[in-house]
């Protein structure tokens, strides 16, 4: 195995590469530091948006009871006028007989 020997001009190369590293590194945390604050603002979004989902189902859900029942109350007078037309044609029909 042969030595090399360094000189000025491979050591001045050596601490430029050092240099651009550094920088390269310090972009880097930069960076990550931003994806880390986008992150933690995707998350306070997310959030968010999941309890206004919860929300709207829930009044969904309530919307839904209350229309089972309007079209129970619905059915139910619709029976109700079923009765008294029979009965109305009871009475027309009576009238007739007389």
């Amino acid at each position: 195995m042969t030595t090399q020997r360094w000189n000025d001009e491979m050591l001045d190369g050596l601490a430029s590469n050092v240099d651009e590293m550094r920088e390269s590194i310090t972009e880097l945390r930069e960076s990550v530091s931003d994806v880390r604050d986008s992150i933690d603002g995707l998350r306070v979004t997310t959030q968010a948006l999941l309890q206004v989902a919860a929300q709207n189902q829930l009044r969904m859900d309530r919307f839904d009871e209350e229309m089972a029942l309007v079209k129970q109350r619905q059915a139910e007078n619709d029976e109700r006028f079923n009765v008294l037309l029979e009965e109305v044609r009871y009475l027309i029909r009576g009238n007739k007989a007389e």
